[in-house]
């Protein structure tokens, strides 16, 4: 009889412990929603009002946090699962590339160097690292020169991407949209960015770069010690910036600002997207974060 009254106030113990571990896991999942749900609808809000005259693009991708880092291990950490809080806004319109569309140039170069048709000579890889790096356009230039508009857009058509970068005798255009998910090839190593050596030193590059203002800027005013692996684009009235962002706690994500008009002109338009760049961060991962609805 002892034995029954145990095994039966055993049964009874795991089954109210296995309820309460239920119960527990859905109030977790309820209040991740939830946050989730708010921060999408303030970032929603907050991008709609910086784009609403057609003057700016805006998207971004949160890509998670790094593993074993302390946003990895918090008690919330699945609000921020890779690709849960995506937000854009006017992110599909075609815009002046100005620069950025080396990006696009650096996706083509590490296809041929993945089929065996590119190596980094001396020559390759000085032209590089200038046109990455301090943005000079020589190199660029005859890459779309020697391969030609044509072959550039169908690849980058191939990869998902606008495919109507390179414009035959006039400027580059390309969407925020399609630089997101070039950077996201690039930061997950998919795509032409298959080569972990070549991936590395586009990132390394991007790093250096010496345009500082915009959104490595706007984020390191948001939380120091965030670091910024970007390209930037001016030209006339038109910066801009795209980005994988990575901050102290070990959280990344991507951001892609396309600006014109405001009487930019040179780099003045940059401190706009440093603006852009603070406040998303904060939106998304401040410490207040998820907790209440705010209209921008």
């Amino acid at each position: 009889m002892v034995v029954a009254i145990l095994a039966g106030g055993l049964s009874y113990y795991f089954n109210n412990s296995y309820a309460s571990g239920s119960n527990d896991n859905a109030k977790t999942n309820q209040i991740i929603k939830k946050k989730q749900r708010i921060i999408k609808q303030n970032l929603t809000s907050y991008l709609n009002s910086v784009t609403k005259d057609g003057t700016a693009s805006v998207s971004f991708y949160n890509l998670g946090a790094t593993a074993g880092s302390d946003a990895a291990d918090a008690k919330y950490a699945d609000v921020y699962k890779k690709g849960s809080l995506q937000v854009e806004s006017n992110a599909h319109t075609a815009q002046t590339a100005a620069s950025t569309y080396k990006l696009y140039i650096a996706a083509y170069l590490m296809n041929q160097k993945l089929n065996g048709n590119f190596s980094w000579t001396d020559d390759n890889e000085d032209g590089f690292t200038r046109m990455i790096v301090n943005s000079e356009n020589d190199f660029s230039e005859d890459q779309i020169e020697n391969y030609g508009a044509d072959a550039l857009n169908q690849f980058a058509a191939s990869q998902g991407w606008y495919s109507g970068v390179f414009q035959s005798g006039e400027g580059t255009l390309t969407t925020s949209y399609s630089l997101q998910l070039l950077l996201e090839n690039l930061e997950s190593g998919t795509g032409a960015f298959k080569n972990k050596s070549d991936r590395n030193k586009i990132l390394g590059l991007m790093g250096r770069q010496v345009y500082r203002d915009g959104i490595p800027a706007g984020t390191a005013a948001a939380d120091a010690g965030t670091t910024v692996q970007d390209k930037v684009g001016f030209l006339d009235d038109v910066n801009n910036d795209a980005a994988i962002v990575t901050m102290p706690d070990g959280q990344k994500y991507i951001l892609v600002v396309l600006t014109s008009g405001h009487n930019q002109s040179e780099f003045s338009g940059f401190p706009r997207i440093a603006k852009i760049a603070k406040n998303v961060q904060k939106i998304v991962y401040g410490a207040d974060a998820g907790t209440k609805i705010v209209n921008y």
